[in-house]
């Protein structure tokens, strides 16, 4: 039966490992599509459409964190009956590391492995002041200064008109995201970040250690905020390797 928080998703016998990937503020399932064809069958990647993008432009996004995850756990729970894996870019990594806890919280299946990328550790306040309640022309320069939205994107009024709400509700949930302390999780969890990431530095990246009991790494990779489309090649070798480690070994 056809999801809309999963657009792509065809059931995959061969798949050992699920892997549901969850876009940063503004983006759409649709990032994740050339992952499909780059990593092994082994691994079927998932990604989580959000409303108010892509398939469901015409609902409205999210504007809070806890009505967000008890969608997706109530949604990706009959997902979850064979092994998977989190990934999480930006606003995507909170998204991901809250829905751990909630499927913890409710006792159901936890993840073998979480990813995440280009986000502080949760326990760290974002030092810096909100925007997402901006004039429309003071929030575009912000955009336009964290260099993920194309610049025909910002220039386009039409586009931006039908983009800015969901665009706005998503800096909303990350900016309105307060953390509070639980123990830490029990799956290893693997951080990617950008050399030049103006939002996130290696401090930040490796305080992630404190939320796991198990193991811990750290990567980096040439690029900003957004390295994971500018260094892909290099991250997906990367995430390759370590999904295809978990399934000879951990599944």
């Amino acid at each position: 039966m056809y999801n809309t928080w999963l657009p792509d998703y065809t059931p995959k016998a061969c798949a050992r490992l699920r892997l549901f990937c969850f876009p940063y503020a503004g983006g759409a399932a649709t990032i994740f599509r050339r992952w499909k064809v780059r990593i092994s069958a082994s691994i079927q990647i998932c990604p989580v459409q959000l409303p108010g993008r892509g398939n469901r432009l015409k609902e409205s996004a999210f504007t809070q964190m806890a009505p967000l995850i008890r969608s997706l756990t109530e949604t990706l729970t009959p997902y979850l009956d064979k092994p998977f894996a989190f990934f999480g870019h930006s606003l995507g990594v909170l998204v991901s590391f809250e829905l751990v806890r909630q499927l913890r919280r409710e006792r159901k299946c936890g993840p073998v492995h979480l990813f995440v990328s280009g986000h502080r550790a949760p326990q760290i306040p974002d030092p810096d002041p909100p925007i997402h309640a901006l004039p429309d022309a003071e929030f575009l320069e912000e955009l336009q200064r964290l260099n993920g939205t194309p610049q025909e994107m910002l220039e386009n009024d039409e586009l931006m008109k039908v983009v800015l709400p969901t665009l706005r509700a998503d800096f909303r949930v990350a900016e309105t995201y307060v953390y509070e302390a639980e123990p830490p999780l029990d799956c290893p969890i693997s951080v990617f970040g950008g050399v030049r990431d103006p939002e996130v530095n290696r401090e930040q990246l490796m305080a992630w250690r404190q939320q796991t009991t198990k193991t811990y790494s750290l990567q980096m990779f040439p690029g900003d905020h957004f390295f994971l489309h500018s260094s892909e090649t290099a991250l997906l070798r990367t995430l390759s390797a370590e999904l295809e480690t978990i399934v000879k070994t951990a599944v």
